[in-house]
């Protein structure tokens, strides 16, 4: 069972600031109304147990999590790489640049963004709970 659910007002996103995936879905995320809280994986120490909560509840493998074409990992690895859990751990672990999508976590239900703007449909309106009449 994943440890790393969050409430049911608050975004978790684990994102690389130097990915521009990364950064314009930490934009979106950000610019909402719900707390947040930014886990940059170049800056904060994601341990072994996130790394694999994370896959198991996007129902991946840690390898899966890593940009196989990144320079970082092609300068090490070639593309048809297997590693066991423990080898893809320590890939991200040495390597944190090599992680490819920013995962945005909203309550219970995890979400690996490929195209920022789709993390729209996840969020609920910035404007939920304005009664619109009044404004009219």
């Amino acid at each position: 069972m994943s440890t790393i659910k969050t409430h049911k007002n608050m975004i978790k996103i684990y994102y690389s600031s130097e990915s521009s995936i990364g950064k314009q879905t930490y934009g979106y995320v950000n610019a909402s109304f719900k707390d947040l809280l930014a886990i940059d994986v170049l800056k904060s120490n994601v341990t072994g147990t996130q790394w694999k909560d994370l896959a198991e509840a996007l129902d991946c493998s840690i390898g899966d999590l890593i940009d196989k074409d990144h320079p970082e990992f092609t300068a090490h690895y070639d593309k048809t790489t297997n590693l066991d859990e423990n080898g893809w751990i320590d890939v991200l672990d040495k390597t944190p640049e090599v992680f490819n999508f920013p995962i945005v976590i909203v309550g219970e239900d995890f979400y690996q963004i490929k195209n920022p703007s789709d993390i729209e449909k996840y969020l609920d309106p910035n404007s939920q709970g304005i009664d619109e009449k009044k404004y009219i």
